[in-house]
């Protein structure tokens, strides 16, 4: 089916383009839910969407809500999602989304920081968590509940449950009429070295950058995007929201992490959006099945990967075509096309982005012939800066700028970007702002790079970089990265800072660790088991194989193995999952010390 592209001017705003959408394509599939009861999948159409957003709209108008005033949404990713969205923008009303796995203080400071009225919940257990540590402070006039089984007269005010909050009468969708450039949301960064920031992005900003990406990535109304990534994360609410309608692709809702493999092969999907972690899981599944079974499944696997890298590189470059090559249909049939079979067989575009993807796991997917592309942006640039391309794919880059995004090295090889994704502002922040948006319009990421023929290459992050005593510049972020490729290494956190040597805070994979505490004749159940010297020893020498590709200051002298994860809880990491490394830092002290004693 050809493309049918609703351009940014005709779209003007969030809400124009929904209703642009709905007037071209009303009947066509919009979403796709499970539904756990009748256990099967169902579609809604525009159509059927509209007179949602117009219900809920209904329910809008009756808090007295005025334009501007902030809602916020703390729900997994579902059709009510895009409901209460389109709703609330169709008012004139500021989007706050919010990650469901956040630890309810934080929840609290963005709550307070944004003055939010109006509050939309997955459950009434959230509620119960969050009540608590709502003050007078808090201007919250309504909270809705979307589903529980708890009795509505269990609940605290102000909260009440969706059907309870929706009117029995409504009339059409709103005409509301707002400026492109006005904001429409603020979106809250992960906070990794303090207390999040709230990112303001206007209606022009998420547009500009789905209608850049679209551009270059050809979607079509018979696309089937699988939405997993949480709506909260900036990229899959530009690139997996709003560009699938800008498009008129369906996106399909999976259940969550533990049904994935089963979605994709119900779904068949054509196109994903996920952060590097999922790929990597994938990577080390594979590797553990390669490495657990027979020699020749394991030998036409690695042949299988290696041709179809050659291949790849083969049209990229057109040299290095070689007589190994015609074997390539069939490892195809025997090897690529089963793996692509587990993953629904349609997918036609992955795309990553987050944090960087490493090259081992893009070749291997490349190599199976996946169009595995990764991106690069920040929520301040609402979010994509560059992406590679089907017909441009350099998979050790993160791509080419977006058409009208324009980027340049700056001091300390600083990556600048400017262009009409980046945003208005930190909300009530104006010094983060000065300190982020110089006066001639350049954004500072914080990330440094280099540009080699237009891709941009991420080379580390200017806070996060190691110098050790002989002034040695470490990026830990790649070499983390690579200790994670084995399956044994759940988390993995380097250290060095002013030292002489490196070191490294790693979590173990608990199921791992049984069969590795029983070879060293270890009890796995004891705690200093993880201190035993011969064990520490295998594992150091581990890691220099897995780190033999990088420069000789990436060798790893001591380590501190724990087997509790680093959670989100725990205050450790974000709810977009990156590392908060001051903290984890204060958590072991004790073991950095022995380290460097």
């Amino acid at each position: 089916m050809p493309a049918d592209i609703i351009p940014q001017e005709q779209a003007g705003t969030l809400y124009g383009l929904f209703r642009e959408r709905l007037t071209r394509t009303p009947h066509l599939p919009a979403y796709k839910s499970y539904d756990s009861a009748e256990k099967q999948w169902h579609d809604i159409s525009w159509q059927e969407m509209a007179t949602k957003v117009a219900h809920w709209q209904e329910a809008f108008r009756n808090e007295n809500l005025e334009p501007g005033d902030r809602v916020a949404i703390n729900l997994k990713n579902c059709k009510e999602w895009v409901v209460f969205d389109q709703a609330a923008q169709g008012l004139g009303l500021v989007v706050v989304p919010l990650y469901p796995d956040d630890r309810p203080d934080n929840v609290s400071y963005i709550l307070q920081d944004a003055d939010i009225k109006l509050l939309f919940l997955q459950n009434a257990a959230q509620w119960k968590r969050l009540h608590p540590s709502i003050t007078e402070e808090h201007h919250i006039q309504r909270v809705i509940i979307l589903g529980g089984d708890d009795d509505s007269s269990t609940l605290a005010e102000p909260a009440m449950y969706i059907n309870d909050w929706l009117p029995e009468h409504w009339g059409e969708l709103t005409e509301w009429d707002t400026e492109p450039h006005q904001l429409a949301s603020i979106i809250y960064t992960s906070g990794t070295t303090g207390r999040p920031k709230g990112v303001m992005l206007s209606h022009h900003n998420m547009l500009s950058i789905a209608y850049g990406a679209v551009s270059q990535i050809a979607v079509t109304t018979d696309d089937v995007f699988l939405s997993f990534l949480p709506l909260s994360h900036t990229l899959e609410r530009t690139a997996g929201y709003y560009l699938p309608m800008m498009a008129g692709a369906c996106v399909a809702y999976a259940r969550g992490i533990p049904q994935l493999a089963d979605d994709m092969l119900n779904v068949q999907p054509t196109v994903m959006i996920a952060v590097p972690r999922i790929f990597e899981r994938i990577y080390t599944r594979l590797q553990d099945q390669m490495t657990s079974g027979s020699v020749i499944k394991k030998t036409l696997f690695n042949l299988t990967v290696r041709l179809g890298w050659a291949r790849f590189e083969h049209k990229k470059t057109k040299n290095g075509w070689h007589l190994g090559m015609l074997l390539w249909p069939i490892m195809d049939k025997l090897v690529a096309s089963k793996v692509q079979a587990k993953l629904g067989g349609r997918l036609r575009v992955i795309l990553s982005g987050g944090a960087a993807l490493p090259l081992p796991v893009a070749k291997m997917f490349t190599g199976l012939g996946f169009n595995l592309l990764q991106g690069y942006g920040l929520t301040e640039t609402s979010p994509v800066v560059s992406v590679n391309t089907l017909e441009h794919n350099d998979p050790a880059s993160v791509g080419r700028p977006l058409p009208g995004v324009a980027v340049m090295i700056g001091d300390n090889d600083e990556l600048l970007v400017r262009g009409p994704g980046n945003m208005l502002g930190y909300w009530n922040n104006h010094k983060a702002t000065a300190q982020t948006i110089d006066s001639k319009g350049w954004l500072h990421t914080g990330d440094q790079a280099k540009i080699e023929n237009e891709y941009i290459h991420i080379t580390g992050r200017i806070k996060d970089i190691l110098v050790l005593s002989n002034g040695e510049k470490v990026p830990p972020g790649d070499i983390e990265n690579a200790i994670l490729l084995d399956s044994l290494f759940e988390q993995a956190l380097l250290l060095g800072e002013g030292e002489s040597y490196l070191a490294a805070l790693i979590v173990l994979n608990s199921e791992h660790w049984f069969k590795l505490a029983k070879k060293h004749g270890l009890d796995p159940f004891e705690h200093e088991s993880l201190n035993d010297k011969a064990l520490h020893t295998t594992l150091i020498q581990k890691l220099r194989k897995l780190l033999h590709d990088f420069p000789a200051y990436a060798r790893i002298r001591r380590i501190s193995l724990t087997l509790d994860p680093w959670t989100v809880e725990s205050g450790m990491m974000t709810p977009t999952m990156k590392l908060k490394r001051p903290q984890v830092i204060a958590h072991h002290q004790e073991d950095i010390d022995n380290m460097y004693s």
